[in-house]
């Protein structure tokens, strides 16, 4: 839907709103919601039953704003969006207002909610500095440790040798990785337990130093397998039998999780055991119990729990104090009950032998292929290669220093455009094999020679190099199908996906003709239990349009020219939704589109739409060789670089290789940093709406395919502040970011002492079929987003405000300050940021009536 906001000065008087006969309580409370409508459409009369999209022409933002104005009058009760998409009419929403319009109190003097307290600053600047100390530490351990191990492999004598050689320093290697976030866990922390830290303090620095450990370690390339499960138990975890995990989202306070036998998690989901909330770290109990399932893109908030054989449906959250009782299926934000059963594959033999099997096969292939393949294939690149091994060798040492630059020119080359076309033909070529073993719809036990083919497969075709250079434009049609896509017959629109899609098989999926599909979608066309997987076709009908964040599972039941809003969670049982749009989690209708959105229809058709798609391919194709050459570039730097720190072994030894691990990082965050800042040519970007067909929306385009990869080093830490401020986000002092991402970045204004949770982002645009809107976000000072948070664009949070995990702040919203609001879509829920509802209680309808659906 477009959206546009309508400000206009003048206001009807009581005669020109068309009433309908109702009590004079009704009467009054209509003429208010229609005198407030009118000021926002700018409209001399308002009828009391017209339909706010269809007959008045409003939008999702004008509504937004609406409710916002109301939220603003204590004598008239406060709508939510949901309530607007449930009752359309000025006449429909305030009778069904009425039952709970306020009563009038006396007034009375309470103080005003106090913000939390600003963080301290000389914590804050400490905490900063013994984290970049540590990060030297460990480069200079880790370049020690790696020149002592080449100079131990240099001595083989002969291939055989060599082999070995590579494989007792790698095995030792991977082994140290492994079990050193382990150690440091013990020693630095013991036992978690439920309790709460400030941020920056020296308690939370022992707490970044064991998160950070566990991201880097290398057991998180086994998730998905038995191996995973073992490493959680010597973590602390309480894990069953059986238990499947297939999330790479890695917990962090292990001893509060416990999981039954049994269990099954899907990717994309969220177990931290933490929160940050208010410039505080909240640790708290996450309990499973046996034989649960947990689906695609879900949230579980400290202090939650779920009982034998219970089940949460994908693009769902557990709140902090919810409860799922035994053999209960919930699904939502926050989750509420429902009768679909979201486990949808029969049951396989898979015994603990088998698993047993599976693991030690994968330790036999680690330990005797890959690990020797990378350090002996890496050992063989410093010897062989004639750049790097003149190098290393004293008497052509000081004969090859003029040579750096082209050396660094012609190994960058090869490198790069050497992974791009075998990467290529890989991709095109091997699923397909792999295709013709796994056979869709049929069921394999996991664990076993299919679940392997069909591991490898997923991680290969979701490398996300090929999908960020093809995507929003023209060319990511041939890439899809040339790894196994059904697009049908291609209405080709120029922005037929976006930058990230992700799925499980590349060959069992279907998109119909005439669909749009924004950044983030996650096709789920495989189902798991804890003993079996199956691959199954998932088709997107025709002439939809997808939104960001969303899981779509095989099953789904929505067809033709349906919008599928932001975080929707599709439905999987009822009739097939056609020419309908859907919003929210639990997912309800809303209008598929208005009236203002054939604005630019003129451009989506005919000559023109030849003539501007024909622009918009070229523009594209030139921004996709720009990138390329952008990340050239940087390949050629850190080569020439790392041949330089070879020249330099020499004379400083294995100080060089931890210096350069420092060195490079820095590096590649300032090159990156001015490479966007160049291309907006260090202005701010502006509000816009325009047509996906608009040179500027070209230009916005070549902008978001600037890599950002970097930014997730930074998390948790004071540099992530500085990192965004230089990238020009209006941001405070002391903000919290421990994962946050902000697509606009200039857009974004984030006030002091702001806490940011992982996985949550700012999103200031929104591209609604052939449109483009684009608006600033504002958080104020000591706001919280919670894990996995969704804020759109237009939105205003006010001081000291959170925002539960997995919610969805719709666009043109205005929290007021020291509001607490949650759901998706949000609204006010007193009890969602940071206080428990109790265990074993989930919000009430009378606590979340317009967060969820009945």
């Amino acid at each position: 839907m477009v959206e546009q906001s309508s400000e206009v000065a003048s206001e009807p008087d009581a005669s020109v709103v068309a009433m309908t006969d109702t009590g004079p309580d009704g009467a009054d409370t209509e003429r208010e919601l229609a005198q407030t409508l009118a000021d926002l459409l700018g409209a001399e009369r308002v009828p009391a039953d017209s339909h706010f999209f269809t007959d008045l022409g409003a939008n999702s933002l004008v509504m937004a704003q609406f409710c916002a104005r109301i939220r603003k009058r204590p004598d008239l009760p406060s709508p939510s969006m949901r309530d607007i998409y449930r009752h359309p009419t000025i006449h429909s929403l305030a009778t069904a207002l009425g039952e709970v319009v306020p009563v009038p109190a006396e007034p009375v003097d309470a103080p005003a909610p106090t913000p939390p307290p600003p963080g301290n600053r000389w914590s804050h600047l400490l905490c900063g500095t013994l984290q970049l100390l540590v990060f030297l530490g460990y480069s200079l351990v880790s370049g020690f440790a790696t020149a002592m191990g080449y100079e131990w492999i240099a001595t083989g004598k002969g291939l055989a040798d060599v082999y070995l050689r590579s494989l007792l320093f790698g095995g030792i290697a991977f082994v140290a990785l492994c079990a050193f976030p382990v150690v440091a866990k013990w020693v630095l922390v013991g036992r978690w337990r439920p309790g709460e830290f400030p941020v920056w303090s020296l308690r939370y620095l022992r707490f970044w130093l064991v998160k950070v450990l566990l991201h880097a370690n290398p057991m998180v390339l086994l998730i998905g397998t038995p191996l995973y499960v073992l490493y959680l138990r010597a973590l602390g975890a309480r894990v069953g039998k059986g238990v499947t995990i297939l999330s790479h989202s890695v917990p962090v306070c292990t001893d509060l999780l416990t999981i039954g036998a049994g269990t099954v998690i899907r990717k994309d989901s969220f177990f931290l055991g933490y929160r940050a909330c208010a410039g505080h770290i909240q640790t708290g109990r996450i309990t499973l119990g046996a034989d649960v399932y947990i689906g695609e893109k879900t949230v579980l908030d400290i202090d939650t729990a779920m009982g034998d054989r219970a089940q949460l449906g994908h693009s769902s959250a557990l709140h902090r104090g919810q409860s799922v009782p035994d053999g209960a299926h919930w699904h939502g934000s926050p989750a509420e009950p429902t009768p679909t059963d979201y486990l949808r594959v029969a049951p396989a033999r898979c015994g603990t032998v088998r698993r047993a099997w599976f693991a030690l096969g994968t330790l036999v292939q680690l330990f005797l292929l890959y690990v020797p393949l990378f350090v002996g294939g890496m050992y063989m690149l410093f010897t062989e290669v004639p750049a790097i091994g003149k190098r290393l060798n004293p008497e052509t040492a000081a004969l090859s220093r003029s040579a750096l630059v082209p050396d660094a020119l012609l190994l960058s080359l090869v490198l790069f455009f050497g992974f791009l076309v075998l990467g290529l033909a890989a991709l095109c070529t091997l699923p397909r094999l792999v295709g013709l073993v796994v056979r869709p719809d049929k069921v394999y036990p996991l664990y076993g020679f299919h679940y392997a083919l069909h591991r490898t497969t997923a991680r290969m075709t979701n490398v996300k190099f090929f999908a960020w250079l093809f995507g929003d434009s023209s060319y990511i049609v041939y890439y899809l199908r040339g790894i196994g896509y059904d697009l049908s017959r291609v209405e080709q629109t120029g922005s037929n996906f976006g930058t990230e899609v992700q799925h499980e098989t590349p060959l069992l999926v279907s998109v119909g003709s005439g669909t749009m599909v924004a950044d983030g979608l996650s096709v789920v066309n495989a189902d798991y239990s804890s003993t079996s997987f199956r691959a199954s076709r998932v088709s997107i009908g025709p002439h939809n349009f997808l939104g960001n964040n969303i899981a779509y599972p095989a099953g789904g039941r929505t067809g033709d020219n349906c919008l599928l809003a932001t975080k929707v969670m599709i439905p999987l049982d009822g009739e097939i939704r056609e020419g309908v749009g859907l919003l929210g989690s639990p997912c309800f209708e809303i209008p598929r589109s208005v009236e203002r959105d054939a604005r630019f229809d003129h451009l989506r058709t005919g000559d023109t739409l030849h003539q501007r798609l024909a622009a918009k391919n070229r523009y594209n194709l030139r921004s996709m060789v720009l990138m390329l050459l952008v990340r050239w570039l940087h390949t050629f730097a850190l080569t020439l670089f790392g041949l330089a720190s070879v020249d330099l072994y020499g004379l400083v030894g294995q100080v060089v290789i931890g210096g350069y691990l420092a060195f490079t990082l820095a590096f590649t965050t300032l090159y990156f940093i001015l490479v966007e800042r160049c291309l907006t040519s260090f202005c701010a970007l502006r509000p816009r709406l325009c047509s996906i067909y608009d040179p500027y929306f070209w230009w916005h385009e070549r902008v978001w395919k600037v890599p950002d990869h970097y930014l997730n080093i930074f998390n948790g830490t004071p540099y992530k502040s500085l990192v965004w401020r230089l990238l020009g986000v209006r941001i405070g002092r002391r903000v919290f970011d421990d994962g946050c991402y902000l697509t606009e970045r200039t857009l974004s204004t984030i006030g002091d002492d702001c806490t940011l949770n992982a996985g949550s982002k700012l999103q200031c645009h929104s591209q609604e079929d052939g449109t483009f809107k684009s608006d600033g976000t504002t958080l104020g000072a000591g706001c919280t987003l919670g894990i996995a948070a969704h804020v759109h664009y237009g939105v205003t949070m006010g001081d000291g405000s959170v925002l539960a995990p997995d919610s969805f702040l719709m666009k043109g919203e205005e929290v007021p300050p020291n509001a607490q609001w949650g759901g998706n879509p949000a609204v006010e829920m007193p009890e969602s940021g940071s206080k428990s509802t109790g265990p074993g209680r989930a919000p009430s309808a009378a606590d979340a009536a317009s967060a969820t659906l009945s």
